[in-house]
């Protein structure tokens, strides 16, 4: 693409005189080719209004961008209309057009817009509903680069409402929004899902379940969150504004997340709260009156025994009755105490009845992690089949580095923290050093829980967060624990990063994971992590103790959540040097 082709971007008031005198300083004062960009092409535009300390905005695209504005400010009188802030709020206006603007181009173009602008910290609502993602088609290999250039400008007018792009791709908002534009694989399930929940519920069937496995960087996340966005869209285009749809997850921070999506795309105005923790769920829900949809996303970390405020003995099986469809996203090899653990009977029975309803998917591309698939295979064969073989090379850039000591580590991370692409990097850990979050009954010899090795030492996650004041307590109350800027002094654990992706990941192998004779041994006698190593009831009564496969399960985690790269220090001096040997030289 030729980069000396740059967009135009005007901001002006947003009412109708502003927009007058903007047509007629158009017509008689611009070039006759930025008049023909504006008023003959289709343009992009923005409607922005300050909501308390945060904004509100629509986006749109129009082949006339006039008078779709003064569309817009006919409704303004509404005041169930968005239109109608526009009399309340100081507003403004963006108009963006571009020599190559087409039909499709601006509607990838209003897409990403929407995308990132519901990602943007300070923009509190988007009121657009319906996205209109685009397939292929003459000039969309110019589209990055144009929207680059878009973005370039807008940030030099707000930089609040137009952040850095690296930050809002780091965003946890972003990583989980409904607003992307799906693989092809995900497309495919996405409809079978959305064509079943509406089969079933014009049929009036209940208890259906819908199953869908992924390992950990398949997209789970984002295609449960499309598609539970798209029912609620489809619902509504279809009259049925009595749709009872709720969304789930076993996790505080991915909770939190979600409710922030349901906030910024109008859904809790308009149905309530629809994103609640499954024990929540299931004490509000009865059995005599399910609601029409479930979705349960992260469904390997649901509870399958009691412990207590949830008083039952399998959460799945408590939702799927309380649901007319129940839809999950599972993941085997991400459940980490025995509370979650899955007798492989239980879970046998949910995926056959899922299979015999033709209800069972897969999600089989790696998505996360920028790597070849030479590299993936490097950590399947450590974290599955417990083996140290050779480091290979990755062309793709994706880098595996392996550290003699925990403090090279922690400089490594940092500088990679400094660099603008890469700053959503941090130190994470097995759980194998001592963390309570209650405050200690004796008296604390320490500040800190630590993670402690020889004379170099790091707090554990959450402990920094203690020492903030106030205010900036409350600018990062919706952050991710990768987020917020004072965690990068801080060694974080399978418990706040499950789910989230870090730009590189650096990974402390505690004294939990060995090496011997050939093979990593995961020793559970040297782990903190109790609700992994106690002992675990079993539905014929006996106990039994699955502390190896879960602190199995837990290195997997950590290794798999680097996107561009991942660098490890082993505590144990045999593990270490089975890595170092590993390198490929």
């Amino acid at each position: 693409m030729n980069t000396k082709l740059k967009p135009i971007v005007h901001r002006i008031e947003d009412n109708i005189i502003a927009l007058q005198a903007f047509q007629d300083k158009l017509e008689n004062q611009s070039s006759e080719k930025e008049k023909m960009i504006l008023l003959d092409y289709p343009t992009v535009y923005i409607h922005n209004w300050k909501n308390s300390d945060d904004y509100e905005v629509y986006i749109g695209e129009s082949g006339n961008v006039i008078q779709r504005t003064k569309q817009h400010y006919a409704k303004s009188g509404n005041v169930s209309e968005w239109q109608n802030q526009l009399t309340r709020k100081p507003a403004s206006l963006y108009i963006i057009g571009h020599e190559h603007f087409n039909k499709s181009l601006t509607l990838d173009i209003e897409n990403r817009l929407m995308l990132y602008m519901m990602s943007t910290d300070h923009v509190k609502k988007i009121h657009n509903k319906n996205s209109n993602l685009q397939n292929r088609y003459y000039t969309d290999d110019e589209m990055n680069e144009i929207f680059r250039l878009i973005w370039e400008k807008l940030r030099k007018t707000d930089s609040a409402l137009f952040p850095k792009e690296s930050a809002i791709k780091d965003s946890a908002l972003f990583k989980a929004s409904p607003l992307h534009k799906l693989t092809q694989e995900q497309e495919n399930v996405k409809e079978l899902i959305i064509e079943k929940v509406f089969t079933a519920l014009k049929n009036k069937e209940r208890g259906q379940l819908i199953f869908i496995d992924g390992e950990a960087g398949t997209g789970k996340t984002v295609l449960n969150s499309s598609t539970f966005y798209e029912i609620y869209l489809r619902a509504e285009n279809l009259k049925k504004n009595d749709l009872q749809c709720c969304l789930m997850v076993n996790h505080d921070e991915q909770i939190t997340v979600y409710q922030q999506i349901a906030e910024k795309l109008g859904l809790k105005d308009h149905y309530g709260e629809v994103v609640c923790k499954p024990t929540t769920f299931i004490n509000h829900h009865s059995m005599d009156e399910p609601i029409d949809v479930a979705f349960i996303d992260e469904a390997h970390l649901l509870l399958t025994q009691g412990k207590q405020s949830y008083r039952g003995e399998n959460q799945l099986e408590d939702i799927i009755n309380r649901a007319r469809v129940t839809v999950v996203m599972f993941d085997e090899n991400q459940i980490l105490t025995t509370e979650q653990y899955w007798e492989a009977k239980t879970l046998e029975y949910y995926r056959k009845f899922a299979k015999h309803k033709g209800n069972y998917f897969e999600l089989k591309n790696q998505m996360r992690m920028a790597a070849s698939k030479e590299t993936i295979a490097w950590i399947d064969n450590f974290t599955k089949a417990k083996k140290v073989s050779e480091i290979p090379v990755d062309e793709t850039g994706y880098e595996i580095q392996i550290f003699d000591l925990p403090a090279e580590l922690e400089a490594a991370i940092k500088k990679k923290a400094r660099e603008e692409d890469c700053e959503l990097s941090r130190m994470i850990a097995t759980y194998d050093w001592e963390y309570n979050q209650k405050p200690s009954k004796r008296k604390r010899l320490q500040k800190y829980w630590e993670v402690l090795i020889g004379d170099w030492h790091k707090p554990w996650n959450r402990e920094l967060e203690k020492e903030l004041g106030r205010r900036e307590k409350k600018k990062i109350k919706t952050l991710s624990w990768a987020e917020q800027p004072q965690t990068i002094n801080e060694v974080g654990s399978t418990f706040t990063i499950q789910g989230f992706d870090l730009n590189y990941a650096g990974v402390i192998l505690g004294p939990s994971v060995k090496y011997r004779n050939g093979e990593i041994i995961f020793d559970p006698d040297e782990s903190f992590n109790i609700k992994a190593t106690r002992n675990r009831t079993l539905s014929d009564g006996t106990r039994k103790k699955f502390g190896e496969v879960l602190i199995q399960h837990e290195v997997r985690v950590l290794m798999t959540r680097g996107v561009n790269g991942l660098y490890i220090y082993a505590c144990d001096e045999e593990l270490r040097k089975a890595l170092k040997e590993a390198v490929s030289h």
